[in-house]
């Protein structure tokens, strides 16, 4: 059995800096909440949304796939997709390779409300990008 490693000591500093970091991430996640409901939409199925257009290599995913993009049970997963599909906004797929697979992938009406969202995003943290840049500056030093 090892013996445990000695406690690294951070100076009040860093903690200030990692408390500032947490702190701006939630008031990233508090507008990203507000964003998505003005769209009519919960943060998880933007985010959602975003794990399947962003997909590497292709614009669909299985539901295990989405399942560890969104780090929830493959179960959730099928709940989720389930509302998604009741709102319009993915669809599911049958693989043409193999039958047993069944992709989700956008709908026109979900490509049209990522679009807004991720317009929406990439403004707020263009408008952020001084604060995060100075925070990862400041953690590298």
């Amino acid at each position: 059995m090892e013996a445990p490693r000695p406690l690294k000591h951070f100076a009040d500093e860093d903690y200030r800096l990692l408390a500032t970091w947490r702190y701006a991430l939630r008031r990233f996640l508090q507008f990203s909440e507000r964003a998505a409901a003005q769209l009519g939409v919960t943060a998880q199925q933007y985010q959602t949304l975003l794990a399947i257009r962003g997909f590497p290599g292709r614009t669909c995913v299985t539901v295990g796939e989405l399942a560890e993009r969104m780090c929830i049970q493959h179960h959730s997963a099928v709940g989720l997709v389930d509302r998604l599909v009741n709102r319009d906004l993915v669809r599911r797929v049958a693989s043409r390779g193999d039958r047993r697979h069944v992709f989700v992938e956008l709908t026109a009406h979900g490509e049209r409300v990522l679009e807004e969202l991720a317009t929406i995003h990439r403004a707020e943290l263009r408008r952020l990008q001084p604060e995060l840049f100075a925070f990862i500056t400041a953690i590298e030093e």
